[in-house]
């Protein structure tokens, strides 16, 4: 079983702070893969700057046919969380996915993103292809609390891998643009899914997650909210009861034959 798991938010990606969540997958008889998006964690370019999520995509889809190419026989499961929820689901929509992963986990997605100031909107096209990596400080959300364990926070704001320095015009522009293309998409999303999202998110919306689950075409779908959770929700005090649900879905998953 390999489950490739691919964390990619707002302002940083580093998939080794997972390695709690993989350790416990593991442990279950889970093969995991990270991944860290352009200009993110472990990866080149410059820190924060994605030209196109689009490359994210392509990306994405070239690994899991590396991954099922080398273990034919073996279900694969994808994660995405935050951003990477929105990009693990602008993959679902490409054509013969559903022949690469049995289902998507995902977790905070960015499926309805506000700037925190209107005029990025208007502006960001046109700066983005002019100062593509202006870092635009009016955007920026790193203040906004994402756990509610005061020791996870700072071991991922002490991280030199997670970026949390003003979000990147070229990478926000591209942030807003994913996000409109599955508001205009949802219908072809219909590979099996598991949405969470904590209610008390401030910088992914929760609602939107509500109504991208109803939208979706998705037969096997489930949405679960979890009252008071903030945006990072594998580093949440609860964060066992998360990865212990999200286990659990997958074993329903594979044991609906039907999918």
């Amino acid at each position: 079983m390999f489950f490739l798991f691919y964390e990619l938010e707002l302002h940083n990606c580093n998939s080794g702070r997972y390695l709690h969540f993989a350790m416990q997958l593991n442990s279950q008889g889970y093969g995991v893969y990270g991944m860290d998006w352009i200009g993110h964690g472990g990866s080149d370019g410059l820190h924060g700057y994605v030209p196109s999520l689009d490359y994210v995509v392509s990306d994405t889809v070239a690994l899991l046919r590396w991954i099922t190419d080398r273990n034919p026989s073996l279900p694969c499961f994808l994660y995405g969380h935050s951003t990477g929820g929105a990009v693990a689901l602008k993959a679902a929509c490409q054509p013969l996915m559903d022949s690469l992963v049995k289902g998507i986990i995902l977790t905070s997605p960015a499926l309805r993103v506000q700037p925190t100031h209107p005029i990025f909107e208007v502006i960001a096209p046109v700066v983005s292809t002019l100062l593509p990596t202006l870092q635009f400080k009016g955007a920026n959300k790193s203040g906004i609390p994402v756990s509610r364990d005061p020791a996870q926070l700072v071991a991922k704001y002490s991280d030199p891998l997670v970026y949390t320095g003003p979000i990147r015009v070229r990478t926000g522009s591209e942030i807003l643009r994913i996000t409109n293309f599955l508001r205009k998409n949802v219908e072809r999303v219909s590979i099996p899914f598991f949405l969470m999202h904590g209610t008390a998110d401030r910088v992914t919306d929760p609602i939107a997650s509500q109504d991208f689950y109803i939208s979706a075409a998705s037969k096997w779908k489930r949405l679960k909210l979890y009252d008071g959770y903030l945006h990072d929700l594998l580093f949440e005090p609860e964060k066992e009861e998360i990865i212990q649900d999200i286990i659990n879905w997958i074993d329903e998953t594979l044991n609906i034959t039907e999918l």
